[in-house]
């Protein structure tokens, strides 16, 4: 392990612009920039994802089918482990608080599997995955500690995502 100077430490606890560009994995692993937010950036990987969610599909539905959505998911997936991994390890930190592209990977994953859905419900499946993704209750608590690297941090969020999932069903039932 390297020993880092004051400044090479504070570039690790907040990456800016600069940092992101630097790199086309950064890019995508922080969102777009979504995750360089001083405050709560997984929140607001979250928040592009369903505002980049409903643009995509609403401006171009003949494109932005369900189908197409999973298969951009899973290819987001698989880009996601490189550019986390990468990021990660130029950041210092496996899963540092401004990559996001796991979230929106995993928002995206509820959002497609709860569409055709209205603002109430997408805001619920928005706070059932924020809970399930900032708590990591087990067994997600598990897979985050468990998996390393740029799969571990692209796994727990499909994990959160499908807990998600299973509680929007089973609230759906009742």
């Amino acid at each position: 392990m390297t020993t880092l100077d004051k400044s090479q430490t504070a570039q690790i606890q907040r990456p800016g612009a600069r940092f992101m560009f630097s790199h086309p994995a950064h890019i995508l692993a922080q969102g777009f920039g979504s995750g360089l937010s001083p405050t709560v950036p997984g929140t607001m990987g979250t928040l592009f994802a369903w505002l980049s969610f409903n643009i995509f599909s609403d401006r171009w539905p003949a494109f932005f089918t369900p189908w197409n959505w999973l298969l951009i998911i899973a290819i987001g997936f698989v880009a996601g482990i490189w550019a986390c991994h990468i990021t990660g390890k130029n950041l210092g930190a496996a899963d540092h608080g401004s990559m996001v592209w796991d979230e929106i990977i995993a928002f995206w994953l509820v959002l497609v599997l709860v569409t055709p859905a209205g603002a109430q419900a997408q805001t619920a499946a928005f706070l059932i995955f924020r809970f399930f993704d900032m708590v990591k209750p087990p067994p997600i608590r598990y897979f985050d500690q468990r998996f390393k690297g740029g799969f571990g941090v692209m796994f727990d969020d499909i994990v959160a995502a499908f807990f998600s999932l299973l509680c929007i069903a089973l609230w759906g039932s009742w």
